[in-house]
């Protein structure tokens, strides 16, 4: 097939066929790396896990990889049935297998620095003869040559990103639909707020809460609009493509509605899901404390009961949107003999929203902002209880000691939702890169036209597919009522890291101005890194990955 690459052709002829047979090596490969891990940490005891964390952590990533392979090769498959599959897709596919089984075979990099070989998951060569295959060798020598990232870097300047495969009409209405609004009411704004700290502004929460946004996944009886979780990926992609800020809007309202919706009693979905389903109820989680992090185990904060109310002392920290809200979903210990997670209870706290001079006005509650680098238009907060009341109907379900389980069920759809995120991050970084290569010129020519930023810009193209079929599959696994705990766990791993990626290339395709901040290449820069960081971090989600395996129970 020709592709208009002059010294190669990038796309590899042969039977499609090869990716089932390298997809097989892959799934081979896993299961004897799985199988050896299990072996490590079963040896090491009762804390093998923490014992062996880097060889646990470099099975989830080999995991990720070959779920991102299997994905992509359903997305294929899809295509192919529906005769939508063109160059740009089989480049796609050709790439990702290229690049991620290199990697399988010979290190994949769980961050700078840190790249996990066979030998670190107890594996010798011979794990690794499934893919010497001629036809195997072949792809991971030439599916990701530099003639097809660039090729791939043709077609998205043609508008070729790739067709999304979603299937349903209703979901590309509702992706255009969002698309239109990410570019026309929030993507030219953006950057000034990112510059000054804004909140975002309340017309555009009006406008995004006309449209059903806080919502989406509610009941229609209940005010919301009663769809899927792949609905809600979408929708945050698209959102999150014109600003990571707005893309996160529905966040906290969602883990509201998810927590009252499956918890909650009669009189509290009543009472609090029409509201934030509509917007008029700005929601937001108040979980983490400054010693706490990711262990919220230890979680120190406290409430007593006091009659009809109970009376919250103690001090929590990076609450987002935490001044202009108007309920907090607040998980805090009203057992101090219980240790750990059993004493801990959800309230549903209601508070006065505040403003730029008087950011909590409520009696018994105080709060300082917390300045950080980007993910900027809520604001994030330190805030100090000092008998702070909550009424004693506002106890999630009215049932003390089911905090901690009621939080961890919503953590699926967070973490499906920060893919999507994270996707949206990095398309937005794609397309601003693809715009400046083409109409920056150098030595007479765009720069589009080198091979170091056409390269980049392939792969980035590439690895955004591979990422949002990955976080797709995991909010379809979510709708059909499955757990997806660990496909979650990848989707955000993988995307977070496609996200830092692709914003990074994309600071270096602009170059200098990649570094001013009145250039939006920067900003992105700054709100890529968060991806890694909230949700979990990097390390905590390969460590839930890496125990999903090794318990079986996915």
């Amino acid at each position: 097939m020709s592709t208009g690459t002059s010294d190669t052709e990038a796309l590899l002829s042969g039977d499609p066929a090869i990716y089932a047979r390298a997809l097989a090596a892959a799934e081979g490969y896993l299961a004897r790396a799985r199988a050896s891990v299990a072996r490590i940490v079963g040896e090491a005891g009762r804390d093998g896990l923490d014992r062996h964390q880097f060889a646990a952590h470099a099975l989830a990533w080999t995991a990720t990889y070959v779920a991102a392979l299997r994905q992509l090769e359903g997305w294929r498959e899809r295509l192919d049935a529906e005769g939508k599959l063109g160059e740009c897709e089989q480049l796609i596919v050709q790439a990702v297998f290229g690049e991620y089984l290199a990697q399988l075979k010979g290190g994949i990099a769980l961050s700078q620095g840190e790249i996990a070989r066979a030998a670190d998951m107890g594996l010798d060569d011979s794990a690794l003869a499934a893919f010497d295959d001629s036809d195997i060798t072949r792809l991971i020598a030439r599916g990701n040559a530099i003639a097809v990232r660039r090729r791939i870097a043709e077609l998205v300047a043609e508008g070729h990103y790739g067709d999304w495969a979603l299937g349903d009409e209703t979901l590309e209405l509702v992706r255009d639909q969002f698309r239109r609004v990410a570019d026309d009411l929030v993507a030219p704004h953006a950057n000034d707020w990112h510059r000054n700290n804004d909140l975002i502004p309340d017309h555009v929460l009006a406008a995004l809460a006309e449209l059903g946004v806080f919502g989406l996944t509610a009941p229609e009886e209940l005010g919301g609009l009663g769809m899927g979780k792949i609905a809600l990926a979408v929708v945050t992609e698209e959102l999150s493509r014109g600003y990571l800020g707005v893309g996160s809007l529905p966040t906290r309202s969602e883990i509201a509605c998810e927590l009252i919706g499956a918890h909650g009693t009669e009189d509290q979905k009543a009472r609090f899901l029409p509201g934030i389903a509509s917007g008029k109820i700005i929601p937001t989680a108040v979980f983490t404390e400054p010693n706490t992090g990711s262990d919220l185990g230890s979680l120190r904060t406290r409430a007593v009961r006091d009659g009809n109310v109970w009376r919250v002392t103690g001090q929590k920290t990076w609450i987002t949107h935490g001044a202009r809200s108007d309920l907090m979903t607040l998980l805090v210990r009203t057992n101090a003999d219980e240790a750990g997670w059993k004493g801990l209870s959800m309230f549903l706290a209601v508070k006065p929203r505040g403003t730029d001079d008087d950011p909590f006005p409520a009696p018994g509650m105080s709060g300082t902002e917390i300045e950080v680098l980007g993910y900027r238009g809520m604001r994030e907060f330190e805030i100090s209880f000092d008998g702070f009341e909550v009424a004693a109907d506002n106890l999630l379900g009215g049932r003390e000691g089911e905090g901690f389980k009621q939080l961890m069920a919503t953590f699926e759809s967070a973490r499906i939702q920060t893919g999507a995120r994270a996707v949206g991050v990095a398309q937005n970084a794609l397309e601003l890169a693809v715009a400046y290569a083409n109409d920056r010129k150098q030595f007479g020519r765009p720069i589009a036209a080198f091979d170091r930023i056409a390269g980049k810009i392939g792969w980035m193209a590439a690895e955004v597919m591979a990422a949002r079929q990955l976080t797709f599959f995991a909010a379809r696994q979510k709708d059909s009522g499955r757990r997806c705990d660990m496909e979650a766990g990848m989707a955000k791993l993988l995307a977070a890291r496609v996200a830092w990626s692709c914003a990074d290339n994309g600071v270096q395709v602009h170059g200098g101005n990649g570094y001013a901040v009145e250039f939006p290449a920067s900003r992105l820069l700054a709100d890529a890194r968060i991806l890694n960081i909230f949700e979990g971090a990097a390390e905590i989600q390969a460590h839930v990955i890496a125990r999903s395996l090794l318990s079986g129970s996915n």
